[in-house]
């Protein structure tokens, strides 16, 4: 069978729901780190549901490599950059580009997001170079 397009039905992806975010963000279990993970054969993203106990957070660090969208399913929280700390609340949508330093740190009630950026490339092995040390 072959779809308007000329493809084949068997050969096109479909599109499918994933995960209920609301049902996650529900759970009142006690769990912290990844609630979910995209882990999808062939895909081009990355995409995790992370939740952040209260007063915990994630320390400053720096994403050399891949711009970040990050959204707040539910809770608060305080993005802390260069620049200043910013409120993050349920619903903001936040862009972390590439180079970008930054810090998290949950609110009173926790902070749970949606992160999505393009997949990391596979782990490569090179050669060492000399002239970097060792």
């Amino acid at each position: 069978m072959t779809s308007a397009d000329g493809a084949s039905g068997e050969d096109v992806p479909l599109p499918r729901i994933l995960c209920d975010t609301a049902a996650l963000t529900a759970l009142d279990d006690g769990s912290a780190g990844a609630l979910w993970r995209l882990a999808e054969p062939g895909r081009q993203l990355d995409a995790n549901v992370v939740r952040i106990p209260p007063g915990q957070g994630v320390g400053t660090h720096r994403e050399p490599d891949l711009d970040v969208l990050l959204l707040v399913l539910a809770g608060h929280g305080t993005l802390t950059a260069p620049d200043g700390p910013r409120t993050l609340a349920a619903g903001a949508l936040t862009w972390l580009p590439h180079g970008s330093v930054r810090s998290l740190t949950a609110g009173p009630e926790g902070l749970t997001y949606l992160t999505v950026h393009r997949r990391r490339p596979g782990m490569g092995i090179r050669r060492r170079d000399p002239a970097a040390g060792a």
